[in-house]
This record gives structure tokens, sequence and C-alpha cells, in this order.
């Protein structure tokens, strides 16, 4: 399959990927997220997302949200720490139709006051149903303390207090920092000829937009080991440990890619999954996870139980630390778990629009988009020995921060 790429004149970037389907997907990335909010803005760009189809110059937001739906495509969009995305999916004759529309919410939505009051809620209202769910918020709270003080640590939806004080300027001038030409990826995957969709996006991009310095980010500088229990009225204990890890350009971040599937992976085989929610019962949901982020990265280990068996859980979960720590793995069973990672991968490509969201963010940190034989090469060059090496650093006692959801009655 063709995955090719163009630089339009204004310094926005297409990546384009053949594939033969019925539908197609395509989506503007652009690399800016909740690390790039002012203190006091938290939760800005992804209520920016929000309000992006609440109207244009020549749209309501009525007509924003009906102008795929009634042909049966779908629109959508996300925020994550470092980039903000409006994507969609359709049947390939209605892709200009689709690129004209994203077109139109990203540069050209209105805000208007009455619509950002009204969204205000809408996200009020998203932020307390992840309070309602321990599992979720967790995650967001532990970030919250492993980055204390740094952007990266905000929460991407932001807080009550933050999101209630938003104002039509803080959007416009969040967007005028942030969404520079050169940081903006348009991504398409289906049956089109690249040409057609060269000239299609070019048509509706290339006058778009704004030239301008992509923002430094803040420094982490050095990240102390911190432990934290907070009080909750929930049913289970949930836990939750890790420590800063490496960045999207780290030579080791394959290692630890490997080191995190052999740990607790999505695979049922993985070790916390086996030796603890397997031969024991103690636990439903235990995993391990790695995301590399531009200039750092963060691994973490979750697991919830009941509180009277949380302390064995624990001592199980140092057990498998350890020996992940000391054990080299042997070349027969390494060779097993490069096909399994290998293999998760290939079957996320059956994804299309997840392949298509990678290959702009692909494009954002390497230049390049997205090419499997490549990651599958990495991977085959791990060793045991970096593996050992990566827990090692990674799985530290001295490194490691923790966050207990203890319940209360």
């Amino acid at each position: 399959m063709k995955n090719l790429t163009h630089t339009f004149k204004n310094g926005i970037r297409l990546v384009y990927l053949e594939n033969p389907s019925p539908v197609s997907h395509c989506g503007l990335m652009v690399g800016a997220g909740s690390r790039n909010e002012e203190k006091g803005k938290e939760g800005l760009a992804h209520f920016i997302e929000h309000v992006l189809f609440k109207g244009t110059k020549k749209r309501k937001a009525y007509q924003v949200l009906n102008r795929l739906e009634i042909v049966g495509g779908e629109l959508n969009a996300y925020t994550t720490k470092e980039e903000t995305c409006v994507h969609a999916s359709f049947m390939p004759e209605h892709f200009e139709r689709a690129v004209e529309l994203i077109s139109d919410i990203v540069f050209h939505s209105e805000f208007p006051e009455k619509e950002i009051e009204k969204e205000k809620e809408v996200v009020l209202d998203e932020i307390n149903s992840y309070m309602d769910n321990p599992m979720e918020q967790i995650y967001d709270d532990f970030e919250c303390l492993i980055f204390k003080g740094k952007p990266l640590g905000n929460p991407i939806l932001g807080t009550h207090q933050s999101v209630k004080a938003f104002t039509r300027k803080d959007i416009v001038s969040f967007i005028k920092q942030n969404y520079i030409n050169q940081n903006i990826v348009f991504s398409y995957t289906g049956d089109l000829p690249f040409e057609k969709v060269k000239l299609t996006v070019e048509n509706y991009f290339a006058k778009e937009g704004r030239a301008g310095k992509i923002g430094k980010l803040s420094s982490l500088h050095s990240i102390k080991s911190r432990k934290y229990v907070e009080q909750k009225k929930t049913i289970q204990s949930h836990y939750i440990a890790g420590s800063v890890a490496y960045s999207v350009h780290s030579n080791k971040r394959f290692p630890l890619f490997l080191m995190n599937n052999i740990l607790g992976g999505p695979g049922m085989n993985s070790k916390l999954n086996m030796n603890i929610r397997e031969k024991y019962g103690l636990t439903y949901h235990i995993e391990s996870a790695y995301v590399p982020f531009i200039d750092c990265g963060l691994f973490n280990i979750y697991l919830a139980s009941e509180k009277k068996f949380l302390s064995k859980c624990l001592g199980l979960v140092e057990k498998e630390f350890n020996k992940m720590k000391t054990v080299r793995i042997g070349s027969s069973m390494l060779s097993r778990y490069k096909y399994q990672l290998k293999g998760q991968i290939a079957i996320a490509q059956e994804n299309k629009p997840g392949v298509m969201l990678n290959n702009a963010k692909s494009l954002l940190n390497y230049n390049k988009p997205l090419n499997i034989l490549e990651i599958f090469r990495k991977i085959d060059e791990v060793t045991a020995d970096q593996i050992l090496d990566v827990s090692n650093e990674i799985l530290d006692n001295t490194r490691i921060s923790s966050l207990l959801y203890d319940p209360v009655s």
C-alpha cells in the first residue's frame, strides 16, 4: 500500500495511505494539547475541541453536526496531552464534503459567547462523569502527582474552576499561539488516488492557517518519587504506581515497549495477569502501560481489588518487578514475546481510523509516516540485556511514585 507525504506552500503537511475500502477516513491533527496551556487555563485545549463544532462564519452548530451525518458519515474530535484532532469517516464520494467541513470548523469557527457558556456545562458534566469513575480518575490524579506543577500534569478536561473561567479571548489566544501551520498535519486513508486527495486538501487548506514559531515546552527537570493515599468512597481499593520513562525519540523506548507488554500488556498471558488474577483470583483488572511524550514518557501499573487483598496484590506485583529486574529472558522465550508484540501491532493495523491518526502523529513526531516494517525491525533488535537494563531503571524503587484510593465506608 502506498504511504506518501506532501508539504503545501503554507507549511501544512499531508500524509496519505492507500487502502482499498468502501470507507475512507481523514483527520486534521494539531501538535498542541493540554501541556500547551498556561497556568489557570487547564482544560482549554479540550474545551476548544468542543466549541469548534458550535458554528462558523457560514454554518450554525446544527449545520456543522448535520453536514456529514446526513450522508452517513461521522465527525468527531479528541484532545490528548500533546495533540488536538478533528477527524471523519465517510464513503469516498463524500471526501470533499469532509475536507471542506474540517477546514471550515478549524479555521473559521466563530465561538459564539452563548455557545461557549452552554458548552461549559457540558464539559463540567464530563468532568463529573470522570469523577464518578475511579478507574478513570486515578490516572489523571496520578499524572498530576508525577508531573506536579508542570503543564504535563494538567488534567486534560481541566477543573471546575478553570472551565467556568474560560472566555472567548482565551480560546482565540490559544489557537493563535498553537494552531501554527508547521504544527498541523492532514491525514487520509482510503482508496482515492493520491493526486485527487492532494488537490482537494490543497484547495481547502492552502490559503488557511497562520505562520509562526512553535512554542517551547516547559522543562521537566528532575521529578521526585511521591507516595500518596487518598480516602475515597469506593467499594474497591484502586492502586496505581509508576515512574517517568523515555520519550518518543529515545532508543530505549522499544525495549520498554517489550518489557511493558511482557509485564502487564493487553495479552491475557502477561506476567501480572497470570500471576495475580489467574493464579490467585485477587483482582479483575490489572495492567501496565507505557506512554511516550515528546520529551519524556510515563510507565505505570494499575490494579483494583478488595481492600483485604490489596497487601497481597502489592507483594505479588513487587515480586514480578524483581523478576523483571533480575531474571534474564531466554532467547527462545524472547523470540515468542517479540512475535506476540508484532502480532498485536499487525492486528491494530486493521483499525483504519487508528492507522490514519497514528500516521498523523508519526509525521508530527518524526517527520515521516508510520512504517510497520521499521517498527518490527526495531522490536527484533531488542536484546534480553536491554530489557534487563530498562527494567532496572524504570522499576527502581527510588523512582516509583504511587497513588492509592483507600475505600472508606
